[in-house]
């Protein structure tokens, strides 16, 4: 069962995808200045949880569950995710408000929708906004802030604010993992408060994935799976996801083909 990575081992993932994937234990100690003990004690949580490797005297990412960067994301399972999002698509009507998040999926979705009308979307991605802004007099709000260099993505306090001014009719995200036990999952602190923010301002709540992310593991919960509305996916889900949506009250919905 995947378990939310406290404050220490999120500092300690945020070192290892700083350094590209793997550092020595004495150098995660000196960036943090805890102990090494306690960078140990961590990382043996970690790799529990199949979320970093040990190594000789250091820790890596699992490269299975290390999320990748952006536009390498956008090449994993395209078909898939062209499906899902002209399934999502669908389920918008034209005029209807929506927040966007920053995942890959997300943005197979911005495209699905380019030939909806009169949309007011908000966003804290930048190629989402770029795809659908000046298009059939549509609104486009983009959050504020640093833009994130691997995935163009706005976070951090200003636009969280900034999101707090909005309330739509959809949410629309993506989840790096998908498991009976902890729901939806990704990898990121910063996207999943984003995530919750914008799932509480609005009425309808809709995750997109493809059924790689089901059974995998990340470190960071996004919310209380029952407040998920809907999940679109590409294929079924194993029985035991499929029976914890039902026990969340969340539809399952399967793009076709």
């Amino acid at each position: 069962m995947a378990e939310r990575a406290n404050h220490r081992q999120q500092e300690i993932l945020d070192a290892l995808r700083r350094a590209g994937g793997s550092l020595r234990v004495n150098a995660i100690a000196r960036e943090l200045e805890v102990s090494e003990e306690t960078v140990r004690r961590n990382i043996r949580h970690l790799s529990d949880q199949g979320i970093v490797e040990k190594v000789h005297g250091g820790a890596r990412l699992a490269a299975p569950e290390a999320e990748t960067a952006f536009h390498d994301r956008l090449r994993e399972n395209p078909d898939a995710k062209r499906r899902i999002a002209r399934h999502v698509a669908a389920m918008i009507p034209d005029g209807a408000s929506l927040f966007l998040d920053v995942g890959s999926t997300t943005s197979f979705i911005a495209d699905a929708l380019r030939d909806h009308a009169q949309l007011l979307i908000v966003t804290n991605s930048v190629s989402v906004a770029y795809k659908l802004s000046t298009r059939n007099e549509n609104r486009v709000f983009m959050a504020g802030g640093e833009l994130r260099g691997h995935d163009g993505g706005a976070f951090g306090v200003d636009a969280m604010a900034f999101a707090e001014s909005f309330r739509t009719d959809f949410a629309i995200l993506s989840a790096v993992g998908i498991t009976a036990q902890a729901g939806f999952m990704l990898f990121d602190l910063a996207e999943a408060r984003f995530s919750r923010l914008i799932m509480r301002q609005a009425r309808t709540r809709i995750i997109a994935a493809d059924a790689s992310k089901f059974g995998r593991v990340a470190p960071i919960t996004i919310t209380d799976p029952a407040a998920v509305d809907y999940l679109v996916c590409d294929a079924p889900p194993p029985d035991d996801i499929a029976a914890a949506a039902q026990g969340w009250g969340t539809r399952i919905e399967v793009a076709g083909a």
